[in-house]
């Protein structure tokens, strides 16, 4: 028995044939040698026809039966992994109706930002356990604000690898993962989320029908198999992204386990069992293969488009003919860690989710004609990826993963020993070589789909490394270049534009960050202010009931405590409003007037800054719900408690009080 993978990326399409019964991995194919094509009809934009994927994977298909001999009859169960976040739009008759928009497509940020605005950060962190951002979803918003006749056609709405799955079994299917990576799916009700359809302008009935990630995805139809060239009926049983699914083929399933790629794109997937969600946006939530409403399994992804697409470039804009990356590597490792002063910012493929959705450029540093060589070029582009990745590793472990061991395949740049001990050293982490690729997985997973394995732990049980990293211990050159290179992204982060120095831009984030201090001190003075006050009232209260209870109060004393209670706390319930009107005031003011003057009370104070913004007697009777007597009455008694001689100002004395 034989299982069949597919790994339909926006480079290539990979297919591996893997033996069920010994897990041997019988032979792989990659198909174009070279890469794919991209539509980019404007700067940021990325698309592909989705035609071209799945010629890919029939040439790939006949090239893999060819040269492995294996008849297709043997063949039982196939598995795909596809490129994540794309946008595939199909019509009634299940033809495509433009131009997918792929993974690295930049056009639909501000539309993220302004969903983000629209549905409340709250509700999107606790419903979808991210922010819009630029994905499936919100590219489907551009194509209804954009392209309204397009829009208009749109019979499902899909991501690719449930075209590609519907091109193999004539079924129009999603996964619960997939919908996640779109932005479409809801943590809380388990069901595709209501906002963001509404937003995007479509409904349920525009999705295709969710079937399990590892169970029947249809079988392979008559059409298909033909221009495959296998057989009817075979079992599309396994369906992932392609992070997730590499994740799986490394054996990543589990909260603590981290993988790792670097193809045109560059990718570090963590395992957690908790709903974790970035504030800032800059890394995404996923739910992982093996995620269900009983065990919740997701993947925080940190990505970066900006990866081994800049390496394959310098290989053909730059290398020699002759230069293989075999080649380049030998070279670059002739060259001392640093590049002896060239850096390079490989963000030249889009906009870059870790930095904010903000379009960087790749940028080449330092370079100086009588001493740098075509080697020094090299290193830098090694290692301007790896401090990506470590700058990313540590987005990531400020959210609280921990970072000890990170699996990777063996292929793209982790092949390269600069790379891999780079990313390891500054880390300080293992990283485990394991010799496998999405296909591989993609097959393997299909196993279980078919029931030749009882569950995806017996499916990978051959998977183990091949090569280990540890990290060097001569650290302060890697240090001293991550460092340098750190240094030249701050500044393309933050432009001076002419108007002050890295200084001055960091005093000013300083600033900005002693202001947000200062904001919660008051809020911590506010709180104080109203537990003191209510401490006052408790206190009171409790006399006043002794002395009740020894029978020496009438009435009217329990007449005026009830009132004082009302008064408070009205006070209180309202103190929100009227703080908006009183964010001019000095941060610590509320908290000096108490505590030089102990006697006064909730109402007192508030009275003291409404004072100070100049409010009129009717404005302040109306916000302290008093008739315009009680106001002054308040104003007379709050002169006596401040010991105020009837030649000083009670306004001025209150604005100069700080």
């Amino acid at each position: 028995m034989y299982l069949l993978g597919y790994d339909v990326g926006s480079s290539s399409v990979k297919v591996a044939l893997v033996n069920a019964l010994t897990h041997e991995v019988v032979t792989s194919v990659q198909y174009p040698e070279q890469e794919f094509d991209m539509i980019s009809r404007q700067t940021g934009w990325a698309e592909q026809h989705p035609e071209m994927w799945w010629q890919a994977m029939r040439m790939a298909t006949h090239a893999l039966l060819k040269q492995c001999k294996v008849k297709a009859s043997v063949i039982s169960g196939i598995g795909l992994s596809y490129q994540m976040h794309g946008l595939v739009l199909i019509d009634n008759e299940k033809q495509v109706i433009r131009p997918a928009i792929i993974w690295c497509d930049s056009r639909a940020v501000a539309i993220g930002d302004h969903a983000l605005e629209t549905l409340g950060e709250k509700y999107c962190f606790e419903n979808l356990l991210n922010v819009p951002g630029n994905f499936t979803a919100t590219r489907l918003r551009w194509v209804r604000d954009n392209e309204p006749r397009n829009f208009d056609r749109i019979w499902k709405i899909m991501l690719p690898g449930d075209y590609l799955a519907m091109r193999m079994t004539n079924a129009c299917t999603t996964t619960v993962p997939g919908l996640s990576e779109a932005i479409l799916w809801n943590y809380n009700s388990h069901l595709p989320d209501p906002a963001m359809m509404a937003y995007t302008g479509i409904s349920t009935d525009h999705l295709p029908d969710i079937v399990p990630t590892f169970g029947s995805q249809g079988k392979l139809s008559v059409k298909a198999a033909d221009e495959l060239g296998l057989k009817p009926g075979i079992e599309v049983g396994y369906r992932a992204g392609d992070q997730p699914n590499n994740a799986l083929s490394l054996n990543v399933l589990h909260p603590g386990e981290m993988a790792g790629t670097s193809g045109t794109s560059g990718v570090l997937y963590g395992i957690v069992d908790q709903p974790i969600y970035d504030r800032k946006g800059l890394t995404n939530t996923f739910s992982h293969v093996n995620y269900t409403a009983d065990a919740d399994r997701f993947g925080l992804l940190l990505c970066l488009n900006g990866a081994g697409i800049q390496y394959s470039w310098l290989n053909q804009e730059m290398g020699r003919a002759s230069h293989t990356y075999n080649d380049m590597e030998r070279m670059a490792a002739t060259v001392p860690v640093g590049a002896e002063g060239v850096s390079i910012l490989p963000f030249g493929n889009g906009a870059e989710r870790m930095f904010h959705n903000q379009t960087l450029r790749a940028h080449l540093l330092g370079l100086q004609f009588n001493r740098h060589r075509r080697a020094h070029l090299y290193r830098a582009a090694l290692e301007g990826v790896a401090f990506s990745f470590v700058h990313g590793a540590r987005l990531l472990q400020q959210l609280g993963l921990t970072i000890d061991i990170i699996r990777v395949p063996q292929d793209n740049m982790f092949q390269s020993a600069i790379f891999c001990q780079t990313i390891s050293t500054l880390l300080d982490c293992q990283i485990d070589i394991v010799p496998t690729t999405g296909a591989i997985g993609a097959a393997r997973a299909s196993g279980v789909a078919v029931g030749f394995y009882e569950d995806v732990e017996e499916a990978l049980q051959s998977v183990k490394p091949n090569g280990t990293f540890h990290p060097n211990p001569q650290t302060t050159s890697y240090n001293q270049a991550y460092q340098a290179w750190q240094d030249r992204l701050h500044n393309f982060l933050y432009p001076t534009n002419g108007e002050g120095s890295s200084l001055e831009i960091k005093e000013k984030e300083t600033s900005e960050l002693r202001a947000h201090l200062e904001k919660k001190q008051k809020e911590v003075a506010r709180q104080s202010l109203i537990l003191h006050t209510k401490d006052d009232l408790i206190r009171e209260s409790i006399s006043i009931m002794v002395e009740a209870e020894k029978g020496e109060l009438d009435k009217n004393t329990f007449r005026k405590l009830r009132l004082k209670l009302e008064d408070n706390l009205h006070s209180l319930d309202n103190w929100a409003t009227y703080e908006q009107h009183f964010d001019v005031i000095h941060d610590q003011f509320f908290e000096r007037l108490k505590q030089d003057y102990p006697k006064l009370s909730f109402t007192d104070i508030k009275l003291c800054g409404l004072l100070r913004l100049h409010l009129t007697t009717k404005d302040i009777a109306r916000r302290l719900n008093l008739s315009v007597r009680g106001v002054e009455t308040r104003r007379y008694r709050l002169r006596k408690k401040l010991d105020l001689g009837n030649q000083i100002s009670l306004i001025r004395f209150l604005e100069d009080y700080a």
